[in-house]
């Protein structure tokens, strides 16, 4: 369920933030390989799993999940060396004679390009050769594929579609993510930490670019990918893939949660006292939780940045934050919107 899968990705990824040392030494990285590798074979062995990610479109997303899981390590781990190797004395690695090594473009780069270049063209023509291309037939208008689903770079994008309006999900939670995540290095105020790998003193720019890219593109693309099935229905990774499966989930207003539950009464007509909680709740979150971050967890850099480049910081980290605590409210409470003006179709 998607549920499960997001919030235990979440879980990981704050424990990795956490023990990030433990995380990236060489034992642990390579007992997690071991066991993603056994757990990916095992399940293997259930038609109904092997089933999906065997089909020609989900081999990519298989490979790509390794790729992302090797590489994000593999900074990690380099981060750790040069904080461990700063914290010595000693100069990161990037600093060091061996790291200041220069690579001769002839003969030495482009020796490595060809032999790159040669690699990659075997590998196309064994998977070309092995995988039969997902072509279809061209579109019918009569005849839509059950899911219907976009490319998988937008799946995120389409998973998002289930607790956002399109004009949200679709324009301003994607370019707020991109930008966002273009802004950090320019949001950290810190100047250390340029030119070299580091953890500790860049915590805050690759925690947040790191959740950012993990966690709201690359796991919303894998439940897009595996767990959204017909109807846009969500399928656990061992269950059969049925069009006929039956699930029902009543959407709930705030509005209606409020006036009819709470206070027992009608809705009032007009717009802004119809949702005058939802406005409330949304303005506080905007106000109210950056006033006590910024006196709490975040007095440090409130002190060090300016006025702007602190307000925009808080403005994309709220609105990242606001899309993972759209979700679990939906989850948990059914809740459509918090926000509901239809007269002008605005909703959130």
């Amino acid at each position: 369920m998607p549920e499960y899968l997001l919030i235990l990705s979440i879980v990981l990824f704050a424990l990795s933030m956490i023990f990030v040392r433990k995380v990236a030494t060489k034992s642990f990285g390579i007992a997690l390989a071991l066991f993603s590798t056994v757990f990916f074979v095992a399940a293997c062995m259930d038609k109904n799993f092997l089933l999906i990610v065997s089909k020609p479109d989900n081999v990519p997303i298989v490979i790509m999940l390794v790729l992302v899981g090797f590489f994000t390590w593999l900074s990690l781990r380099l981060g750790v060396i040069n904080d461990d190797r700063i914290a010595a004395g000693n100069p990161p690695v990037e600093g060091t004679a061996e790291g200041k090594s220069k690579t001769i473009v002839w003969p030495d780069l482009v020796y490595i390009e060809l032999i790159c270049l040669v690699l990659v063209l075997t590998a196309l023509i064994v998977w070309s050769i092995v995988l039969k291309a997902p072509l279809e037939e061209p579109a019918n208008p009569n005849l839509s594929p059950n899911p219907a689903k976009a490319p998988w770079y937008f799946l995120g994008l389409q998973e998002m579609l289930v607790y956002f309006d399109p004009w949200i999900a679709g324009v301003l939670l994607p370019g707020f993510i991109v930008v966002g995540l273009m802004a950090i290095p320019y949001i950290d105020y810190n100047k250390k930490g340029n030119g070299y790998y580091t953890f500790k003193e860049r915590k805050f720019a690759i925690v947040a670019f790191l959740f950012g890219f993990l966690i709201l593109w690359v796991v919303l693309i894998l439940i897009g990918t595996f767990v959204r099935g017909p109807n846009w229905d969500a399928f656990g990774i061992f269950e059969v893939w049925d069009a006929n499966k039956k699930s029902y989930q009543p959407n709930v207003q705030l509005a209606d949660f409020m006036w009819q539950n709470v206070f027992k009464t009608n809705k009032p007509e007009g717009w802004f006292l119809r949702e005058i909680f939802g406005i409330v709740v949304v303005l506080l979150y905007f106000t109210a939780v950056p006033f006590v971050l910024t006196k709490t967890v975040f007095k440090t850099m409130r002190q060090n940045m300016n006025l702007p480049r602190y307000s925009i910081m808080m403005l994309l980290l709220l609105t990242m934050s606001g899309l993972v605590i759209k979700m679990v409210l939906r989850w948990i409470f059914t809740l459509k919107y918090i926000v509901n003006i239809h007269e002008s179709f605005f909703n959130i």
